[in-house]
């Protein structure tokens, strides 16, 4: 009910930052109209799901000169609600927006690459980029994700075109595969004898979004193509009822290659996430973001512009740098982002350089490596740790991924105790770049834990479900206590009425003796206390079911989860 309601006073049409006027205009709607719903009070439509409450100008004025590299800081960590709402998917731990107190320590985690990559590598004469023997067959950005009305992996992936590449640009191609590893490329109608569905357009990154929660089935798939036409960039909104033949909708005014979409359930607004290279100087080009929100898609590609008023975030002050070139300024090149569970997943592609004339002249691949953020209203992001999420690889010759890492829309995918990331990775045939695609793996959840031995206390928590949920791995032992708002333990959940959990589960049930599950507590807040000894905990989450359903967002979806998008019962 409480998803509804939010999705209720969200779902008003929303203008964008970028509308129109001067690049020194801000534009946006500062004060959006208040819904009531029948039979309820007049509500604050800025209160978000989880307690957040959004500032008055929204979207925020960000000063493209005094902000440009300076990344982001939330400031929802600074001022946090006095009540945090927990009903929608687990809470993960990659930041301290849930603990008050806590003697343990964050620890952050990295994806596995997976063994037997890539996965999908271009064998076909229409994914050479080309005659002089470069080839392309993989997501720039496009899509891979889990289908649960037909139980298959999906991938869209850009081609290196061929003889049906428009001026040297790629196309559009479809895979899939019953396991998310091993991919076939079926031959489709759309250009017979080949698995193209999208062509004929000068096209650069594009995004496939498949719309769990869309009622149409005719847009249920939906791209935004990035193309140039007469010299501009411009997305190309188009939809599907199957995601192999594609109905043109609208065009969006002038924005830069390499500008991505993305939808924010929580809110109900998709994202126009827009390159904009900043000319500082005339000898200084920073790599940055512009941002557009839009409840409607086609109206909001339609409206889309790259305007500086729109300006959203440069590169963060400590990004990593390139070792062989280190007086290069790293920049923002792409940001993909994905719901999951009760935040958004952002995944960065910061460029380290060089540029591509010296590229060339070296015989090298640009570096952009993969950096992961993690936001609680979807427009601020925070990035604690700085390390590659998705690394190149530096040690062998011939590595997949030697550079040029690119994400991929809908990643990750839930695998049963897993998250399957997608992503795609360059390297050099003498002079020629091989674009593949690879495969890495992390624990489900497994971001960031607080890791060691003692304590950790959360801040006042509003809930809905009944029973509690841990993601943990403890070698020792750890119990759970249930606190009021004075910060005295309520009777019954005290951590000698604990079960004691050890092991290691990615869903966990804790019980106390003489009380299963939280029933007893409907309609209060508490604070949760986490004693741990030798161990960590990567998530938490109070379910309406035994099951432990979280009611959060599935990313890219996975083998046995609801169709909706939506971790509930089927």
């Amino acid at each position: 009910m409480k998803r509804l309601f939010y999705t209720l006073f969200f779902c008003l049409p929303c203008m964008l930052i970028a509308c129109g006027g001067s690049d020194d205009t801000p534009g946006g709607d500062d004060n959006p109209p208040v819904v009531v719903p029948p039979d309820e009070e007049p509500t604050d439509p800025r209160l978000l799901y989880n307690g957040i409450r959004l500032p008055e100008q929204w979207p925020p004025v960000r000063s493209s000169s005094s902000e440009l590299e300076k990344g982001m800081s939330p400031f929802y960590l600074s001022d946090k609600p006095s009540v945090i709402h927990i009903s929608i998917g687990r809470q993960l731990f990659v930041d301290n927006f849930l603990i008050e107190s806590t003697n343990l320590k964050r620890t952050f985690y990295y994806p596995e690459y997976y063994s037997g990559n890539p996965i999908l590598t271009p064998d076909q004469e229409w994914e050479k980029t080309g005659t002089k023997g470069a080839a392309f067959a993989a997501p720039f950005s496009d899509g891979v994700w889990y289908d649960e009305k037909e139980g298959k992996y999906k991938m869209w992936y850009m081609a290196g075109g061929g003889s049906y590449a428009t001026s040297g640009a790629g196309v559009t191609c479809y895979a899939e595969s019953t396991d998310g590893i091993n991919w076939t490329k079926p031959i489709l109608s759309v250009v017979p004898g080949t698995n193209i569905v999208d062509y004929n357009s000068e096209r650069d990154a594009s995004v496939v979004w498949v719309d769990k929660q869309e009622s149409n089935a005719s847009k249920r798939y939906k791209m935004f193509l990035v193309a140039r036409e007469a010299g501009k960039w411009r997305y190309n909104y188009k939809t599907s009822s199957d995601g192999k033949v594609w109905r043109a909708a609208t065009q969006s005014e002038p924005i830069a290659d390499r500008s991505t979409v993305y939808k924010n359930p929580f809110r109900n607004v998709w994202v126009y996430s827009m390159r904009h290279n900043v000319r500082v100087d005339a000898n200084k080009l920073v790599r940055a973001r512009d941002y557009n929100e839009n409840i409607d898609p086609q109206a909001g590609t339609k409206k889309a512009e790259a305007l500086l008023s729109a300006f959203w975030f440069g590169p963060w002050a400590n990004e990593q740098r390139h070792p062989d070139y280190p007086d290069i300024a790293p920049a923002i090149y792409n940001q993909d982002a994905t719901p999951y569970e009760s935040i958004m997943l952002g995944f960065f592609s910061v460029w380290q350089g060089p540029e591509n004339d010296v590229c060339a002249s070296d015989n090298v691949i640009k570096r952009n490596q993969i950096m992961v953020g993690y936001s609680r209203d979807g427009y601020s992001w925070f990035r604690e740790d700085m390390n590659p999420f998705h690394a190149v690889n530096t040690t062998s010759s011939d590595a997949w991924n030697q550079g040029n890492l690119q994400s991929v829309a809908g990643a990750p995918l839930i695998v049963g105790d897993k998250l399957y990331f997608y992503l795609s990775g360059r390297r050099l045939r003498g002079t020629q770049e091989i674009t593949t695609t690879g495969l890495a793996m992390l624990r489900r959840d497994g971001f960031a834990s607080m890791k060691g031995t003692g304590e950790l206390q959360t801040s006042l928590l509003k809930f809905d479900g009944s029973y509690f949920f841990v993601n943990a791995n403890v070698a020792g032992e750890m119990k759970v206590e249930l606190l009021d708002s004075n910060n005295k333990v309520i009777e019954g959940f005290s951590k000698d009425d604990c079960k004691v959990f050890k092991g290691d589960n990615v869903k966990a049930r804790i019980e106390w003796t003489g009380n299963t599950s939280l029933a007893s507590l409907k309609d209060k807040q508490i604070k949760v206390r986490f004693y741990i000894d030798n161990g960590e905990i990567f998530a938490f989450w109070i379910s309406p079911s035994m099951n432990g359903e979280s009611m959060g967002y599935t990313a890219g979806g996975g083998p046995g989860l609801n169709i909706s998008g939506i971790d509930k019962t089927n």
